[in-house]
């Protein structure tokens, strides 16, 4: 497949590494020394030029294209990429954008700008953000099969119940599948006698309410509380979304802005938010509002350094966990070692959901695991499948080792993968798959 990437900032760049092992990447960019470090760095061609130039952009072959995706750090050039590919070429075109107003009129014209897929970036960061809110001491969290399966990653902590012990010991999770270990950068697939150690992360796939229970008992002291009271620090385009996305599943968050017209046009927004105006970094004024008593503490600041110290601040005044929206991508790993729980930096949400949607074309759905390491992919079982009218046990013979059948939907209804269980067509799979393994299971699947 040939895929055109306008714009090779940390999303474009990310995107490109992410799929020049399998398909054809071109990338446009202005800046010089960009277009030199990709020439350099990755398997793709890199051009100089403006991406919005007709000229420039049937240099890069947009009209051959598969895939037109724009991904520049200003929403009016990559809709203007959009609409001029949309009169020479009959490419797929994905649009990044940071306004959810864009993406709102997308939603209701379809087709508008000459996008077929949009993407807003500060909305796909709150809906991660939420998602990990919903379940306890996660680091990440994915639903297939229309809800009715989950994907949850978690740090082993060093004082959990769980640590230190072999998966055939606590292998009792009805509906869950231990799918690997991360340890070292490497995902394992783990055996009954493969212990847990702290540190370590976890994949699990299972039925929800599965998920929700392994994660409780990997807590310390085998309990962990509901995030019943969150608190939102910055009145950021992020943090309205997230307080907007816990009204719709029935939390009253609160939330601190500084500004007072931002937080007057939050608490009109967000009637069922409890929107303070003040300092988040005032040590008082956590400790007055009762700030140790927050379940989830989001920071979302107009900086780096600001986020990272409101989030420090809200834990050493007692809040249980701190999830932090990270600008820089390069920060992601020291907010994490320095105490802040899950930092999520929008530019790699947004780098692997567009990653995940061109994987998309050959699954149901795609979550990408460890920057590439792994991926859990749903697929939807045909006549021509491995697995079709066959047990697990046999099939899995002909399959990498590599690869783990986390879960399996029928007719919407959760079935528990087991060696004698057979597949049906019409059946859904989740599976977890090594990378080095993907090529061989997708064929077959």
């Amino acid at each position: 497949m040939r895929i055109l990437i306008v714009g090779a900032g940390e999303v474009g760049s990310s995107i490109a590494a992410s799929l020049a092992d399998t398909h054809e990447v071109v990338v446009v960019d202005i800046d010089p020394e960009r277009v030199d470090a990709l020439t350099y760095g990755e398997d793709v061609l890199a051009i100089e030029g403006d991406g919005t130039n007709l000229e420039i952009l049937e240099e890069a072959g947009c009209e051959k294209a598969d895939i037109v995706i724009a991904s520049t750090d200003s929403d009016e050039t990559n809709l203007a990429v959009t609409g001029t590919v949309d009169t020479v070429s009959d490419a797929f075109t994905i649009a990044r954008v940071q306004k959810t107003a864009y993406l709102d009129t997308w939603r209701r014209s379809e087709g508008a700008f000459g996008v077929d897929f949009m993407v807003s970036t500060n909305l796909l960061a709150a809906r991660v953000i939420v998602q990990v809110i919903g379940i306890p001491t996660a680091r990440d969290v994915s639903p297939f099969a229309e809800g009715t399966v989950q994907m949850a990653e978690f740090e082993v902590p060093a004082d959990s119940p769980l640590a230190d012990r072999s998966i055939a010991e606590i292998d009792h999770f009805d509906g869950l599948t231990f799918a690997a270990i991360i340890r070292d950068g490497d995902a394992i697939v783990p055996r009954g006698p493969d212990e847990i150690q702290w540190g370590d992360q976890v994949v699990v796939i299972g039925r929800p309410e599965s998920v929700h229970q392994f994660a409780t008992s990997l807590a310390p002291g085998g309990e962990a509380d509901e995030a019943d009271d969150v608190l939102i620090i910055g009145g950021s385009t992020t943090g309205g979304l997230v307080a907007g996305l816990l009204e719709e599943r029935g939390y009253k968050p609160r939330l601190i802005e500084q500004s007072p017209d931002r937080a007057r046009e939050l608490a009109e927004a967000h009637p069922g938010t409890t929107v303070l105006e003040h300092d988040a970094n005032d040590v008082e004024f956590l400790e007055r509002e009762h700030v140790r008593d927050a379940d989830v503490v989001v920071a979302t600041l107009d900086s780096d350094a600001r986020t990272l110290l409101a989030a420090l601040l809200a834990k050493q005044v007692g809040a249980d966990r701190a999830v932090a929206v990270v600008d820089e991508a390069q920060y992601v790993e020291l907010f994490e070692a320095v105490g802040v729980d899950v930092a999520v930096n929008p530019r790699e949400v947004t780098a692997e959901e567009i990653a995940r949607f061109t994987l998309e074309r050959r699954a149901e759905n795609v979550a990408i695991i460890e920057s590439g390491t792994a991926e859990v992919l749903e697929f939807e079982v045909d006549q021509e499948s491995i697995f079709a009218d066959e047990k697990i046990k046999h099939a899995v013979q002909e399959l990498p080792s590599g690869m783990v059948i986390g879960a399996i939907t029928r007719e919407g209804a959760y079935v528990t993968p087991r060696g004698d269980t057979v597949i049906e067509v019409g059946d859904h799979l989740v599976l977890f798959v090594r990378e080095e393994s993907m090529d061989e299971v997708v064929a077959e699947v």
